[in-house]
């Protein structure tokens, strides 16, 4: 299983939020930004930073994908 971001990438752009404006208002780094960008794994509190300045929750900006391959 892994996240998927889409759903934050799409919140961003309804709401008319560059990445970098997030970057900033979140206080993250950029290769954190990287990598939500590829669906790489970050900690639950940079998830929680996010949240608090889009005023969202976790399941507003990610979604569980199963991978195929990998289920029982």
């Amino acid at each position: 299983m892994r996240l998927s971001y889409n759903k934050l990438w799409k919140l961003l752009i309804d709401r008319g939020m560059k990445k970098g404006e997030l970057r900033d208002l979140a206080n993250i780094s950029q290769s954190t930004m990287a990598k939500l960008s590829h669906d790489e794994n970050v900690t639950s509190d940079i998830l929680a930073k996010i949240c608090a300045v889009l005023g969202c929750d976790i399941g507003d900006i990610a979604t569980v994908v199963v991978d195929e391959k990998n289920e029982n």
